[in-house]
């Protein structure tokens, strides 16, 4: 299989063999440069050790972390409140609330950018997916809680930017899926939120 991004090919097989003929052909009517086993790609890192190969974006996450000036700020042990409901700006005018400080942002597209960033972070962080899912839903027109609740993730991610995902070598061939809802639990439109995660072989792959 050939992955291709711009100028950048990413091929991989289990057979190593397959693996070094492709490359000999794509060598032969291109002009390329072999970076050898794969280390880097799209943001994403790759590191092997005897227990598999572990997808991680520490660099990445220490760039967002830098380009928000949150270095010199403390960690937090959840990527969300518990409990926290975050209500849309349509939710507050029929069911309005005391805080007046939580109010529509000058700037939105401040807050459409850390998100769109977050979102490319869960690639390689599902334990951050659920809340960046839920700030996905304000793009259109932010809060300062929403901001807030934002700017929270990323001072969760900060405690353990190198965290990842672990392609294990001790692989079967198991499909399992796990599934749970917590009924009408968005304030917005009352519907179920259902989370769910896939390992095959005990590796995550959704």
């Amino acid at each position: 299989m050939v992955l291709i991004y711009v100028d950048d090919l990413l091929v991989t097989r289990n057979d190593h063999k397959l693996i070094l003929e492709a490359k000999s052909i794509l060598k032969d009517r291109f002009k390329m440069k072999d970076l050898d086993e794969l280390r880097y790609f799209l943001g994403i890192e790759f590191a092997r050790n005897d227990s598999g190969i572990l997808m991680h974006q520490r660099k990445y996450c220490l760039e967002l972390i830098s380009d928000i000036e949150l270095s010199n700020s403390k960690t937090v042990r959840t990527p969300i409140e518990l409990n926290q409901k975050l209500t849309t700006t349509e939710f507050d005018l029929h069911f309005p609330t005391d805080n007046e400080d939580d109010r529509v942002l000058d700037d939105p597209s401040v807050y459409q950018k850390l998100v769109g960033r977050l979102l490319y972070l869960t690639i390689t962080r599902p334990d951050i997916t659920f809340a960046v899912q839920l700030l996905s839903q304000f793009m259109h027109s932010p809060k300062t809680c929403h901001m807030e609740a934002a700017m929270r993730v990323v001072r969760y991610v900060k405690q353990a930017p190198g965290l990842g995902i672990l392609m294990t070598v001790n692989t079967n061939n198991q499909l399992i899926a796990y599934c749970d809802a917590d009924w009408v639990a968005c304030p917005n439109n009352t519907k179920s939120i259902t989370g769910y995660m896939v390992t095959y072989g005990g590796s995550l792959i959704s």
